[in-house]
């Protein structure tokens, strides 16, 4: 059996694969964001540590981890991990949807020109390059004591082994590699004030970088000196959990944030559309993606705070009211979904999320089912940015917590005018593909397209042309309120 890990933003999840593929058991720990100041987001890695072993000693009490052959680690990409000579963490981890560093990235492009051919991005705050600018302006004393700047799954690596490794899909998105030789860039380190010395070896997603140390492995009932393996970051390793190894293959995650990824064969790049070029986690294998900062995290924002109800309910009465009186829902809003800002492809930290369009006849669900639009328009944006770089794909699977509605499936399905399909596992994510690089690591009997094939397809989603004509018509109306708004972000 094959332990996979996914240290996310809201939570840890842990699984157990066995070797044919199948998930016996899960076990899962809520982690909390500070955001002490606008634009700010932090996690105490000790948290990440702490929910991580509750994780497993949940599993330890039902036998299940006595087998475990290998563990991969997977987690929320771009988050500043500090630490000082002693390994002690120096501040609170800097994570992916902090937007304080928009200056730091003017300034780190205008020193090293070259940057975006490096790298194949756009140098955006959310990046960790930009993060660790701010640090050494803002707090030198913090910044003049930095031994070694980890990632965060990078750092559950460091505390289960005591090896500061990484693997090329987390590390492209640093904006510290250069992306098509797979090695660090001494020129970005330079312009951030740091060396080699102070990153992590490199090692590709599916090369054993470590073993559990001891005393762990006896503390969680583990096998002595069990292998780590590389893993990937969350995009990278939940594109493996769904199959994506080959060209062309894609997905929507519909998590927290929201991604558009796609698998090519070649380095290939369109930083000026915001479009993220990346190592995948596979050797000799790239992929292109399309971010939004908020996706499923704005159906969480509007249950939590505008009506204080569930998600589930909120799409168990959207279900009815589609079955009972559709028109209903003809009153709703428009909804800009930037309530952390933006990426692909605006790349506007300050962007805000916005309703339109309200009037006496708009209810609750109205607004529900306008999020929803939204967040797909915003995915479309993304889509049509991507595909500016010459990649495409016919059939797109989607992944996610977002991923276990099917009205939202089909809306994305008629919204982007493409095929949408969910397969079984799709929910999991990235700690599947995890444990799917921990296997192909150390399971020399079967390669890696048997170990990571495409899940069996549980349901699949064809555009209605008719829904599609009508959403063309309304993302031209949500185009043009991000336009107008635009000036009045501050």
């Amino acid at each position: 059996m094959y332990l996979g890990v996914d240290l996310g933003t809201s939570g840890i999840k842990v699984i157990v694969m066995n070797a044919e593929g199948s998930i016996l058991a899960t076990a899962q720990e809520s982690l909390d964001v500070s955001q002490p100041a606008p634009l700010w987001s932090e996690q105490a890695p000790a948290d990440w540590w702490s929910a991580f072993d509750k994780a497993m000693l949940t599993l330890a009490k039902k036998g299940l981890l006595n087998t475990i052959k290998a563990i991969g680690l997977s987690g929320q990409m771009h988050g500043a991990v500090l630490l000082d000579k002693q390994n002690k963490v120096l501040r609170p981890a800097i994570l992916w949807n902090d937007g304080r560093s928009a200056q730091q990235c003017e300034e780190l492009e205008i020193n090293v020109p070259q940057s975006r051919l490096i790298t194949g991005n756009m140098m955006m705050p959310g990046f960790t390059a930009p993060k660790l600018l701010w640090v050494k302006q803002n707090e030198p004393d913090v910044f003049a004591k930095v031994a070694k700047v980890l990632l965060p799954k990078d750092y559950l690596r460091f505390l289960l082994s005591g090896d500061f490794v990484s693997e090329m899909s987390d590390a492209a998105g640093t904006m510290w590699l250069d992306t098509g030789k797979r090695a660090w860039s001494e020129d970005l380190l330079e312009a951030t004030g740091l060396r080699i010395e102070h990153m992590p070896s490199l090692v590709e997603g599916s090369q054993i970088t470590g073993h559990v140390s001891l005393k762990l492995a006896e503390r969680w009932g583990l096998q002595s000196a069990l292998p780590i393996v590389g893993g990937g970051g969350d995009n990278a390793a939940g594109a493996i959990g769904v199959g994506l190894t080959e060209p062309g293959q894609a997905m929507i995650s519909l998590g927290t944030s929201g991604v558009y990824f796609v698998v090519a064969d070649t380095y290939k790049s369109k930083p000026e559309k915001a479009v993220h070029s990346f190592c995948h986690a596979l050797p000799n294998k790239w992929h292109l993606m399309s971010v939004l900062l908020s996706a499923a995290s704005c159906l969480q924002w509007f249950a939590d705070k505008i009506v204080e109800q569930s998600v589930a309910d909120l799409f168990e009465q959207l279900e009815q009211a589609l079955n009972d009186n559709p028109e209903i829902l003809d009153s709703r809003p428009y909804f800009l979904p930037y309530l952390s800002g933006e990426r692909t492809p605006h790349n506007n930290p300050h962007a805000q999320g916005n309703f339109f369009g309200l009037t006496h006849a708009t209810n609750k669900i109205a607004m529900f089912y306008a999020v929803l639009e939204g967040v797909s328009f915003a995915f479309a944006d993304g889509v049509d940015a991507l595909h500016a770089s010459g990649a495409s794909a016919k059939e797109i699977t989607v992944i996610g917590g977002g991923a276990r509605s099917p009205i939202w499936r089909q809306m994305l399905s008629d919204v982007l005018n493409k095929t949408i399909v969910f397969r079984s596992g799709g929910e999991v994510g990235p700690a599947l593909g995890a444990a799917r690089l921990a296997q192909v690591a150390t399971d020399s009997t079967r390669n890696m397209l048997d170990i990571c094939p495409q899940p069996p397809i549980v349901e699949t989603h064809t555009p209605n042309l008719l829904n599609h004509a009508k959403f063309i018509k309304r993302r031209d109306t949500f185009t043009r309120l991000y336009s107008q708004l635009n000036s009045l972000f501050i």
